[in-house]
């Protein structure tokens, strides 16, 4: 349920209605916006039928929200939302880009990169720490030290960086080194990591998980939400399908109703969307095309010598013009009026 309040409803009317709603066993929380203030109602459901508010003072109507997640939906929030990481703001309308290899391998390797990210023209790093992957064999990652060299490379450049957090135990490390922590395909559905992340003061790259439908993804970014962290960041990175070709099937649809159904922001990674580095370039322009807020795209100073995920890496030749093409397409359909930004 939201609540919503009449123009000009001043605090102590507020407050009234915080009370009846904690006086039935329920919470509220508060979203003031240009005009009007929302309340939204979080709780259980029958207790809800027993809240008698639109009597009370400053109360324009009280409206029932059918969907099981309340606070990431338009009718909680109707006007999107826009993330702000250091100046960087991710929502209002502008592309951003997120780049870098899937794992950082070496100081080295994770500088080079980060040098190649910022000349096109990207403003994040991401690079992988702790690496869950299919085989117990493969490379997992230089942990704590990895992300010391992450931290260091984007220090240097001024990029952002992101990084996976995989164990509630390494949510407060990975947070001291990273600005976004990124929540993967894998992890979509590990409850206990998306509360603990709910509860950092921390932007959140929530990535939709490979058998995820759109309501179970939203889902999971209400569990971060209802813990107090608005700052959440969609990422839609394909999911399985029958079809063997590619890696995954990169859902573009996904962008045009995230954007109907939430407020939240919403990116792609067409890396991992399609698993092969020549698909990248056209799944990027047609999710830009789609208007989604951003491109998240693996790309690595030597993609034959990566140790993961090489053949979907973009070499930084490819990268660049990658970049180029979009930042330019961005730029067309804005000045021509045809971006898709809003489907609210």
């Amino acid at each position: 349920m939201v609540i919503i309040m009449r123009a000009g409803a001043d605090e102590s009317s507020i407050q009234e209605v915080i009370k009846a709603i904690e006086y039935n066993g329920l919470s509220g929380k508060v979203m003031e916006g240009e005009f009007q203030t929302i309340i939204g109602v979080i709780g259980d459901r029958e207790k809800m039928c027993c809240l008698n508010v639109e009597s009370l003072e400053g109360v324009e109507k009280a409206v029932s929200i059918s969907k099981s997640y309340k606070l990431v939906s338009r009718e909680y929030h109707p006007q999107p939302t826009v993330i702000d990481i250091g100046g960087i703001k991710i929502g209002d309308g502008n592309l951003v880009a997120i780049a870098g290899p899937c794992a950082v391998e070496s100081k080295e390797q994770i500088l080079q990169a980060a040098d190649i990210v910022k000349s096109g023209g990207a403003q994040f790093l991401r690079g992988g720490a702790y690496k869950p992957r299919t085989s117990p064999y493969s490379f997992q990652g230089l942990e704590e030290l990895g992300l010391k060299y992450l931290a260091e490379a984007g220090e240097r450049t001024g990029l952002k960086v992101v990084s996976e957090v995989t164990e509630v135990e390494n949510v407060n490390k990975v947070a001291e080194y990273v600005d976004v922590l990124q929540i993967g395909a894998r992890n979509m559905q590990n409850f206990r990591l998306l509360k603990e992340v709910g509860r950092q003061n921390k932007p959140v790259l929530l990535k939709r998980g490979i058998s995820a439908t759109i309501d179970e993804w939203l889902n999971a970014a209400e569990y971060i939400m209802s813990e107090g962290n608005e700052q959440i960041i969609l990422c839609e990175r394909g999911i399985r399908s029958y079809e063997e070709y590619t890696r995954n099937t990169l859902d573009l649809s996904a962008v045009a109703a995230v954007k109907h159904l939430s407020h939240l922001p919403i990116i792609v990674d067409p890396s991992h969307g399609t698993g092969k580095w020549r698909m990248v370039k056209p799944m990027a322009f047609a999710a830009v095309a789609a208007g989604a807020d951003g491109l998240m795209m693996e790309m690595h100073p030597d993609p034959a010598k990566a140790l993961s995920d090489g053949p979907q890496s973009l070499t930084p030749e490819h990268y660049r013009d990658i970049m180029d093409g979009v930042s330019r397409l961005a730029a067309f359909l804005q000045e021509s009026g045809l971006a898709i930004r809003d489907i609210g």
